[in-house]
C-alpha cells in the first residue's frame, strides 16, 4: 500500500494541541511530578502548565535528555574497543539516514513515495535515535518552514541564541507538544501515532539489544574485548548522543555559518562541513530555497549522502517518485 501524495507544506491550520490525556476524566488528580515522570513513557499525557512556564525549560521532563549525555561517561569504567566503535559508528550512519531521508525528507516534505511497510521500518529507526516521533519531528519541521528565523521560530538561533536552537527549544512544554495540524496526512496511520505517543519504547528496545549484543559478542569471541556494558556505552549512549548534535547543528550552525547562494526570507546557509556530517543536510540554503526536492546537494560536487541512499533504494524498488532538482532552480542560481 502507497500512501497518497500530499503537498509538500500543509495548509496552515488553527493550532490543535495533540497531547491529550488519554487516562479517565473521572480519574483521581495525581501529582503534578508523577504525571511528568509518566510523560517520559507516554508523551500523549497531559500536564497542565501556567502560561507563564509555556516556553521555559521544564527541567523534570529533561531528567532523561541529560541522562543520556551523563550515561557517556560510562567510556570511563567499559574502556573502548574496534568492535565498539564500528557498531557506534555504523548506528551513527544508519540513524542518520532515517532521520534525513525519512523523518525529513519523506514525513516532513514528502519529496518521495513509498511502501506503508518501508514507512513504518524507517520510522522505527528514526524513532530510535532518541528524537521523537514522526509526528513529532515533521509537524515542527514544517511549522519551521513557515515561520524560519521570526520570532515565532523555536529554534532560530538569530532570534534565541545558539544554545537554545541547539538544545533548549524542544525542552520546553510548547515544543514538546505534537501538533497534528500539521501533519494530517500521517495522522491516518496509527502504527505512526503509536511511535509517536511511546517515543522512547524504540531506543529501550535498541538499549537492550546493545547490552545483549556485548554479552553475546564476550562469550563467543573474548578475544574482541569487548562486553555488555562497553556495546551498551559505546553502540547506544556515546552514538546516540553524537547523532544527535550532529542533527541539530542544522538548526544552531546552518543558520549562522556558511555561504548564501540563493537569497532567502531566512538566515539559512550552505556549509559543506555540515553537509559531510549530516549526510547531505548541510546545504540548507539549497534546501529553504526549494524543499520540494528529495536532493539537497543541488549541484553535482555537493555531497549528499542521503540522496545516494535514496538512489538506491529506488534501484531496489523501494522508494519510488524522488522529486528531483527543476531546471528553473538551477536557472536561480546566484552568480
Amino acid at each position: 500500500m502507497t500512501p497518497p501524495p500530499s503537498p509538500l507544506e500543509t495548509p496552515s491550520q488553527p493550532a490543535v494541541i495533540a497531547s491529550v490525556d488519554r487516562g479517565s476524566a473521572a480519574a483521581a488528580p495525581r501529582p503534578h511530578w508523577l504525571r511528568e515522570m509518566r510523560h517520559w513513557i507516554d508523551s500523549g499525557t497531559a500536564v497542565n502548565v501556567d502560561a507563564s512556564r509555556e516556553d521555559r525549560i521544564d527541567w523534570l521532563r529533561a531528567v532523561p535528555f541529560v541522562a543520556l549525555h551523563l550515561a557517556c561517561l560510562g567510556v570511563i569504567w567499559v574502556g573502548v574497543s574496534p568492535v565498539a566503535l564500528i557498531v557506534a559508528s555504523a548506528l551513527y550512519a544508519v540513524r542518520m539516514f532515517a532521520l534525513t531521508g525519512f523523518y525529513h525528507r519523506y514525513f516532513s516534505h514528502r519529496t518521495f513515495r513509498t511502501s506503508r511497510i518501508v514507512q513504518f521500518v524507517f520510522a522505527a529507526i528514526g524513532a530510535s535515535c532518541v528524537q521523537r516521533g514522526p509526528l513529532w519531528w515533521a509537524a515542527h519541521h514544517r511549522h519551521h518552514h513557515r515561520v524560519t528565523d521570526t520570532p515565532s521560530d523555536p529554534h532560530s538561533p538569530g532570534m534565541h541564541g545558539f544554545l537554545w536552537s541547539h538544545m533548549g527549544w524542544f525542552l520546553t512544554p510548547r515544543n514538546f507538544r505534537t501538533d497534528l495540524s500539521r501533519v494530517p496526512d500521517l495522522v491516518t496511520y496509527p502504527e505512526l501515532r503509536w511511535l509517536d505517543r511511546f517515543d522512547i519504547a524504540v531506543p529501550v528496545v535498541l538499549a537492550v539489544a546493545m547490552y545483549f549484543l556485548g554479552v553475546l559478542l564476550q562469550h563467543v569471541a573474548p578475544q574482541l574485548g569487548t562486553s555488555g556494558g562497553q556495546m551498551l556505552v559505546w553502540g547506544f549512549f556515546v552514538s546516540t548522543i553524537v547523532l544527535f548534535h550532529a542533527t541539530v547543528t542544522i538548526n544552531s550552525l546552518a543558520h549562522r555559518w556558511g555561504s548564501r547562494r540563493f537569497e532567502t526570507h531566512d538566515d539559512s546557509r550552505n556549509n559543506v562541513w555540515l553537509a559531510l556530517l549530516t549526510f547531505g543536510e548541510g546545504w540548507h540554503n539549497n534546501h529553504h530555497f526549494f524543499p520540494g526536492s528529495v536532493r539537497q546537494g543541488f549541484r553535482w560536487w555537493e555531497i549528499d549522502l542521503t540522496w545516494y541512499g535514496l538512489k538506491l533504494m529506488a534501484l531496489l524498488g523501494l522508494v519510488h517518485d524522488l522529486k528531483p532538482v527543476p531546471a528553473w532552480v538551477h536557472n536561480r542560481t546566484r552568480k
